[in-house]
Parts: C-alpha cells; sequence; structure tokens
C-alpha cells in the first residue's frame, strides 16, 4: 500500500520528443504544463537522437528541464530516462505533440489519495488539422492514438493507461522496471513500432502489487494533434497491422489472458454495436454508414490477421529444435516518415470497454 498523501510539488511532468518537426507542438505541450492550476513540482523533457532540437529546447524552452536520452533510443529509453531525473513522487506523461487541459493534473491527482492505485489515466481528445475522413470510425480513434468509442465514460478501475496521456507512482516503476523496450516505438523502426509497452507495464506492475490498480479519469483530459496523413486509409491499415502484431508479442510476454482481456470485451461488445448503427445508418440512405461499417469489417480483420500470423511464427519457433524466446514481429511497411514513433495506444491494447 502507498502513502496517501499527495502535495503539489510531488509531480514530475515528462514529456518525450525525437524531432524538431513537432516543435512548435512541443512548446504548446510544455506551455500547458506551464498553465496548470496544480503546478508540478519539475516539467522534464527528454530529447531523443536529435542534437539541434536538445540545443534549440536548451535555449528556448523556459522552466524545463531537458535531458538527453541516455538509454536505447525510443520512447521506452526516453521515458527511463525522464524517470530517472524525476524527483516527484508522481510520474505524468504527456506526448510532445498534446495539450493538456488547465485542471489536467489536479484531476489526475485526484485519484492518489486512494493508497491503492498504481496510476491514473485520463482522456485524449482529437485534434484533427483537417476534418476527419468520412469513413473514419470514432471506435477506432486509438489508430490515432486518441480515447475511442467505447472508452468509460466515468472514472473505473481499468487494465492499463494510454501513454499519450499516463501517470503513476514513481514507486511503482521502481518496483515493476522500466517499459519493455519490445513493445515500444522507435524511431526508424521498420519491424515493431508498437504501443503495447503501456499495457505490458500496468500488467506487470498489477502482479506484483495484488489489490491495487489502475485508474481511468476521463476528466483528466488532454488534446492531440491529428495531422493529415494519419486520415489516410494507408495509415489506417498500417496501424490496425502494427497493433495485431504488438498484441501478439504482448500476448507471449504477459499470457493470454491478461495480455487480450480488454481486447475480447472491445471485439464482442463495441465492434458489433458500432457495425449495427453504421448498417442502419446505410439502411437509411447515409453513405458513410456503409462506409464506416467497411472500416469497422476491415480494421478488425487487418489487425486479427497480423496478430494470428505473428502467434503463428511464435509457434513455429517454439517447435523442438527450435530458438526459444518472444517471436519477431512480422515485418510490415513502417508508418509515414513523420510518425515513426506513433503516439497514444491502441484500444487492443487499452482500457475496458464500458458495457
Amino acid at each position: 500500500m502507498f502513502a496517501s498523501s499527495l502535495e503539489a510539488d510531488t509531480i514530475s511532468v515528462i514529456v518525450c520528443t525525437h524531432t524538431l518537426d513537432r516543435w512548435e507542438n512541443l512548446r504548446a505541450a510544455v506551455e500547458s504544463v506551464r498553465a496548470q492550476t496544480l503546478a508540478p513540482a519539475q516539467t522534464i523533457v527528454v530529447i531523443d537522437g536529435d542534437q539541434e532540437l536538445e540545443r534549440r529546447a536548451c535555449a528556448e524552452l523556459e522552466g524545463v528541464e531537458v535531458v538527453r536520452n541516455s538509454h536505447d533510443p525510443g520512447l521506452s529509453g526516453g521515458r527511463q530516462t525522464g524517470a530517472e531525473h524525476a524527483r516527484g513522487s508522481i510520474l505524468a506523461f504527456l506526448d510532445d505533440d498534446a495539450v493538456a487541459d488547465r485542471d489536467w493534473l489536479e484531476r489526475l491527482a485526484e485519484a492518489y489519495l486512494d493508497p491503492l492505485v498504481l496510476g491514473v489515466g485520463g482522456a485524449i481528445e482529437p485534434a484533427w488539422e483537417q476534418p476527419p475522413p468520412r469513413w473514419f470510425p470514432p471506435e477506432f480513434n486509438w489508430v490515432v492514438g486518441c480515447s475511442y468509442v467505447g472508452m468509460p465514460a466515468s472514472t473505473q478501475r481499468v487494465r492499463n493507461v494510454i501513454g499519450a496521456n499516463m501517470s503513476m507512482r514513481a514507486a511503482v516503476l521502481a518496483q515493476a522496471g522500466a517499459f519493455d523496450p519490445r513493445l515500444g516505438r522507435a524511431p526508424g523502426a521498420k519491424a515493431l513500432s508498437g504501443s503495447a509497452e503501456e499495457t505490458e507495464l500496468c500488467i506487470r506492475a498489477a502482479r506484483a502489487q495484488p489489490g491495487h490498480y489502475w485508474i481511468y479519469e476521463p476528466r483528466a483530459r488532454v488534446v492531440h494533434a491529428v495531422p493529415p496523413q494519419r486520415g489516410t486509409w494507408r495509415y489506417f491499415a498500417r496501424r490496425c497491422a502494427v497493433e495485431g502484431t504488438a498484441k501478439a508479442v504482448l500476448s507471449c510476454i504477459a499470457g493470454a489472458d491478461d495480455g487480450l482481456s480488454s481486447e475480447r470485451a472491445y471485439v464482442r461488445s463495441v465492434l458489433p454495436r458500432a457495425l449495427r448503427r453504421e448498417l442502419a445508418g446505410a439502411l437509411r440512405g447515409r453513405r458513410d454508414g456503409l462506409a464506416r461499417a467497411s472500416a469497422i469489417t476491415a480494421g478488425l480483420a487487418i489487425t486479427a490477421a497480423a496478430y494470428g500470423r505473428t502467434r503463428w511464427m511464435s509457434a513455429v519457433r517454439l517447435r523442438p529444435g527450435a530458438d526459444v524466446g518472444v517471436p519477431p514481429p512480422i515485418r510490415s511497411d513502417p508508418p509515414p516518415d513523420d510518425e515513426q514513433s506513433p503516439t497514444g495506444a491502441a484500444p487492443l491494447a487499452s482500457e475496458r470497454p464500458a458495457q
């Protein structure tokens, strides 16, 4: 059991970034932290491999600690670096292309008055730079790293939180160990660049602390930038394939029971409701209803196929005489250049859908 008291100066905010292309996004993220109604003890910006970005951040970002990723390249190493420089008892992670509401930290902090809470995640609202395509179903907002239809509408216990807007006790990360880099995102990754590292860590931490749990607090809201290239069919299909692969690797590491518990509820309840809604709309003459129903079906099929193929490869590797270990992910086209490190977790690794 953890201490239940929380002072304003015990929260460290960590923002990981890797490219100067997101400079304006990064500045907006940092400014949103500075405007919080509950001021953090420190704001840490972790630079992953871009020396010009590091130089500019040191020169222009006021009131932050700029540090260089001291671990393997990628988000897992960046988060671990930030945690090692944090002096707060609570670690709050914010994506470099997300802007937090002014009461974000205040809402997160409220949950930590419960000594059984391991960590807290909040809502991630999409801020589309261009209107989303009419075929894009809101149940698949996880493709663009955001909260999706089917997630809880009120404060609830969940299996895991989503990385773009998550927090945890520093002691939880220290006791559970670092994020697993096999499931993390890394610049230039061409095989597995998934989004299941948060899920695996949450499962591992909950197993290490029986009776403790993770909380989803939708009032702790951030707004996440969605550039136009994430609204293409090509990006949609790639993210589904990457997520299916990542979930197969996750199930090998954490076991299928915990690794797929939320996914089963999502597939059995959220997607059927969405299909019925869109098909009913199509029968009433709405063309976008049929398009979204098709996208739901295709997205599920692509994700399931990637999952099945990776699991099959695992079974082959584990045959007598084969090397034993976590299977390598399937080779698939990487996300677009500016998305080598995609943000957010997918619903197939996310909170339990609302019933």
